[in-house]
């Protein structure tokens, strides 16, 4: 024995049209699945130099895509999205030559710092990349997120930007929030 349910239309509590059929078979979907927009993920062109026990603001300088172009890449170096919800934001520093030293990647929110992901060298021979990760919620208007590095080896080190891979900075809002 089979059980049939027959609609023409599926809404959400909101009233609004969901699902929706003809009545010939074709369905009409609405609000249901989307993009992962705004989203942008960049990266440095060349390398920059951070001081010495100092928070510097990395200069991702380079866009592989902005969907909605709310990536600064010349200026601030800075996500500012125009639709409010939660993003998936992420960084990942490398550093060159930072052998016995202590490195940061760190998030910050309007200014100020968010999160911190902190790696110390083993020295092993190895440079250490921390890597930040986490979920923002964004107002849709004001917020903004940048990327600072930081690195307590005594002298300056360069970042290294030899493959994309090795340094990058991205965010997409999730579908539905």
């Amino acid at each position: 024995m089979s059980s049939i349910i027959k609609v023409n239309t599926i809404q959400d509590a909101g009233g609004n049209a969901l699902l929706t059929s003809n009545g010939s078979g074709t369905l009409t979907t609405n609000n249901i699945g989307g993009k992962n927009t705004p989203s942008f993920l960049a990266y440095q062109s060349s390398a920059q130099a951070i001081a010495n026990a100092s928070n510097v603001k990395v200069q991702f300088d380079t866009e592989l895509f902005d969907s909605d172009g709310m990536y600064d890449h010349s200026t601030n170096y800075r996500f500012t999205p125009t639709t409010a919800g939660k993003y998936v934001v992420g960084a990942k520093i490398k550093f060159n030559n930072c052998a016995s030293s202590r490195v940061y990647t760190m998030i910050y929110k309007n200014g100020s710092e968010y999160e911190r992901s902190e790696k110390r060298n083993d020295s092993s021979g190895t440079d250490p990349d921390p890597i930040s990760n986490l979920i923002i919620d964004f107002n849709g208007s004001s917020d903004y997120v940048e990327v600072y590095a930081r690195q307590e080896s005594g002298g300056s080190i360069d970042t290294n930007v030899g493959v994309l891979t090795r340094m990058y900075f991205f965010a997409y809002k999730l579908i539905g929030a």
